[in-house]
């Protein structure tokens, strides 16, 4: 999409799934049973071990709560920051299958199509406070192998980067599942308009599991993929779920600090009703002909997508056959696009700066300057082929000194060397801090794992 049409648009009016963000977090029922008994062992882990004195720092990582109302107020007091950064641990996640490794084996992404890896730093010679937040999702909604990540750079405090990091993904899931109860509504009045009274009255209830995401019995889908066919953009649900919590934010009135995002959503869809089916008992297989398990193999008909939103200048950039692709815009003063907007809203822009203030000409929060710094997010959507290797969600702290393919370079050559992707993110952070960057630094590395 170019510029001009991402300008266009962001102007428009337009499970058991795990979620952990700096701060850690988690969902409902088993998923929290798990997350909290894996937590458990991590402390105990921790207890017996001398804490690192390395700068990539995880911070503080409590269970979030579940978002229940919208109306959430900001936390009124800022979180203190660790002293001694250390590094940020995997997240847990929960699946279809059970699993009953010890912490030493323990593989939160086992089953899953892709492996996450983060680490951050607060850099301390230039900053005393962390303000960056990270978030991600595995069986993201509730979806066998859908995956959610996002990065929230906070500014002039931490509030919103905090608020969006436990909450946006609630928002994102209840625009997801609206969808798939109006789907269910419209197949429900289909089936009685095509049915005899006799057969209706045969016929089990059609009903719809908000928490599983299940359509109705007619369609016989799951929870892994959604059909094509009536579906809602997912650009959609998430230039929603910014702008819906742009507003809250703004309501909640708490202090003046705004946020930066970048958020990522990897889901499988469908282009026929028939092929929703999960797949547990097959196995991928490998390029060297020994099998993998997954907890969900794709038919013919399925296609993986990856849907991003971001508003401010944290970045996402995919990796395809070697070469960087970047995913987001960057909404920035200097940008010409953006300037103009700026102005013709009756702002100034004064050293690459909104009315001398904001380096970020979009943000999710800073409500004094809503007029001019917008929460209309610039979004895309991206099938993932053969050739996706991995995609980088990282900070301005990390672009700020690293282009989009030299962080590619770093990354792949990681992985060349056996590294994994939290060994990855490590050094792309480190790669940051040895080249001079003056902010915080979160990095984000997802790798994708293919079916042959």
């Amino acid at each position: 999409m170019s510029a001009t049409e991402a300008d266009l648009r962001a102007d428009s009016s337009v499970p058991s799934a795990t979620p952990f963000t700096k701060q850690g977090g988690t969902h409902h029922g088993l998923a929290q049973r798990r997350a909290e008994h894996h937590q458990q062992q991590q402390q105990n882990s921790q207890e017996s071990t001398s804490q690192s004195s390395s700068n990539d720092s995880s911070h503080e990582r409590n269970i979030i709560p579940p978002l229940v109302d919208p109306k959430i107020p900001l936390p009124s007091k800022e979180l203190n920051d660790t002293s001694d950064p250390v590094d940020s641990p995997p997240a847990n996640h929960s699946s279809s299958k059970s699993r009953s490794k010890t912490t030493s084996e323990y593989d939160p992404f086992a089953g899953l199509s892709f492996h996450v890896g983060v680490a951050e730093n607060k850099n301390t010679t230039y900053r005393s406070k962390m303000e960056d937040v990270h978030t991600y999702i595995a069986n993201f909604a509730e979806r066998v192998d859908w995956g959610y990540f996002a990065i929230f750079d906070g500014h002039a405090g931490k509030e919103s980067a905090r608020w969006c990091g436990n909450n946006l993904h609630t928002l994102l899931e209840q625009e997801i599942d609206l969808e798939l109860q109006d789907q269910n509504n419209t197949l429900q009045h289909a089936n009685k308009a095509d049915s005899t009274p006799d057969q209706l009255n045969s016929q089990p209830s059609s009903q719809v599991d908000a928490s599983q995401g299940n359509v109705t019995t007619a369609t016989n889908c799951s929870t892994s993929s959604i059909p094509l066919k009536g579906r809602v953009d997912m650009k959609d649900h998430l230039y929603k779920a910014f702008v819906k919590a742009d507003e809250i934010i703004e309501k909640n009135g708490q202090g003046n600090s705004g946020c930066t995002a970048a958020v990522a959503v990897l889901r499988w869809e469908s282009e026929s009703e028939d092929d929703c089916m999960v797949d547990t008992n097959n196995t991928g297989k490998q390029s060297n002909g020994k099998s993998k398990s997954f907890d969900f193999v794709p038919t013919k008909n399925h296609k993986r997508m990856l849907y991003t939103s971001n508003v401010g200048d944290s970045r996402i950039v995919l990796s395809r056959k070697g070469r960087a692709y970047r995913l987001s815009y960057d909404h920035k003063a200097s940008d010409h696009n953006e300037s103009t907007r700026v102005e013709n809203a009756g702002g100034l822009i004064l050293k690459n700066r909104v009315n001398g203030v904001l380096a970020v000409t979009r943000s999710l929060g800073d409500s004094y300057m809503k007029d001019l710094v917008l929460g209309k997010p610039f979004t895309t959507s991206t099938q993932i082929i053969k050739d996706d290797e991995f995609m980088i969600i990282a900070c301005d702290g990390v672009w700020d000194v690293i282009s989009d393919a030299k962080a590619c370079k770093i990354v792949a050559d990681c992985f060349k060397n056996g590294m994994d992707a939290q060994e990855a993110a490590k050094k792309l952070c480190q790669m940051a801090i040895n080249d001079g960057t003056t902010d915080n630094i979160t990095c984000m590395v997802v790798k994708f794992r293919h079916f042959e």
